[in-house]
């Protein structure tokens, strides 16, 4: 076969396509509905999830040891016609990888394999619902999140009409299946940023624990447990009937500043987050998953600070109001040429507008970590329902 590199990585995209609806609708082998695979110690349970259900499994899994963010633009000539051939190929590639299969047109086959813990999850932007046919579909909760005192952002780091989210206890499969879905989509989208993470959610005996952000705090204690009616609530929208079963999400690119952290007291670190350091338990006492005491007293003061992160983030404080967040710890190279560190902060919510930016308002407005965090990039999804065998990503809007 002749022709320049960007003809073939065309006709590899469209041949992927024509083939995505027999991957799709592909039975899983019996390893890829969950069965755990060759056992590879306790620090690392490695498994092949299943991409069928009402829901994209990559919100409610555990955080993965490894994940790559990707926002593409796309290409001016993208119809809704056209964003359905890549929806199409799109599931081929994520029913194939997240089973272990090399995705259709695999140009590197043998780097697709079982057992990695693989998830894609896949979300659309606000200009999405711009195109012709689509502009009465756009979900009531997604809301571009409204200016912040605090924000810094860059638009390197910001916006995109597409998003993947592509995690695995093992980098290699992640860096595979991001390299695949970003050629698949060439005919369609162009890149726009990628961001890398990485999380521990392990204790050190090898269980599932609440991960760490680099302060060193325990971070998403409070969250709801996915499977439950209070989740349920948070997370999923039932509106409009075609994304039922999606969500909307918010992804703020966080920049922690270690240095100055360092030199504040372990109490006065405590004291902005309220909870203590060793095991995320509220300073008002008790264990990691007990519930604050916003009333208690302390020496004559609340012993939850009035600017501490977690009384401002609570429900009480927010009409009862929750999200579902995730975080994932990044270190990159930055302008001046020193190291930065933050927090690829995730959240997941019904309701962009109704949930998320009235709490954002009020932590912008008196948080205390608000002296050693800035965000520097910001972007918000609507998160497609989950698929059926034989269907695909977005096929209750775009069929």
């Amino acid at each position: 076969m002749t022709g320049t590199p960007s003809s073939r990585r065309q006709f590899l995209g469209y041949l992927g396509a024509a083939a995505a609806g027999a991957a799709a609708s592909a039975p899983l082998t019996a390893a890829a509905v969950g069965q755990e695979g060759p056992e590879v110690g306790p620090s690392t349970p490695m498994s092949t999830r299943t991409p069928y259900g009402d829901h994209q499994s990559g919100i409610t899994e555990p955080t993965q040891r490894f994940v790559e963010l990707v926002a593409l633009d796309l290409l001016p000539d993208t119809d809704a016609d056209a964003l359905g051939r890549l929806m199409r190929l799109w599931t081929g590639d994520v029913v194939s990888l997240m089973a272990g299969r090399p995705a259709p047109g695999d140009t590197a086959p043998e780097l697709a394999g079982p057992n990695a813990d693989l998830t894609v999850t896949v979300g659309w932007g606000p200009r999405v619902f711009d195109l012709p046919g689509l502009s009465g579909a756009r979900p009531a909760g997604l809301q571009e999140i409204p200016p912040m005192r605090h924000d810094r952002l860059e638009d390197r780091w910001s916006r995109g009409d597409l998003l993947l989210v592509v995690g695995a206890h093992d980098g290699t499969s992640v860096a595979h299946a991001v390299r695949r879905l970003v050629a698949d989509a060439a005919p369609f989208a162009a890149l726009r940023w990628r961001q890398s993470g990485f999380w521990n959610g392990f204790g050190k005996d090898g269980s599932p624990a609440t991960g760490r952000n680099l302060f060193g705090q325990v971070d998403g204690s409070a969250n709801p447990s996915p499977g439950t009616e209070v989740f349920d609530e948070t997370v999923w929208a039932s509106e409009p009937g075609w994304f039922a079963g999606g969500t909307t999400l918010v992804l703020r690119r966080i920049v922690m500043d270690l240095d100055e952290w360092d030199t504040v007291t372990r109490a006065e670190q405590e004291a902005s987050i309220g909870r203590r350091l060793p095991d995320g338990a509220p300073l008002t006492g008790g264990t990691e998953k007990d519930d604050l005491d916003l009333t208690a007293f302390e020496d004559g003061r609340p012993a939850i600070a009035l600017r501490a992160h977690a009384r401002l983030a609570h429900p009480q404080m927010n009409n009862g109001l929750r999200i579902f967040r995730k975080g994932l710890n990044y270190t990159a190279d930055g302008a001046s040429g020193r190291t930065e560190s933050g927090l690829l902060f995730l959240s997941f919510q019904a309701d962009i507008a109704r949930q998320f930016v009235p709490m954002q308002h009020r932590l912008d407005m008196h948080d205390a970590l608000n002296e050693w965090t800035t965000a520097t990039g910001s972007a918000v999804f609507a998160v497609l329902p989950g698929f059926r065998e034989g269907g695909w990503l977005g096929d209750t809007v775009l069929s």
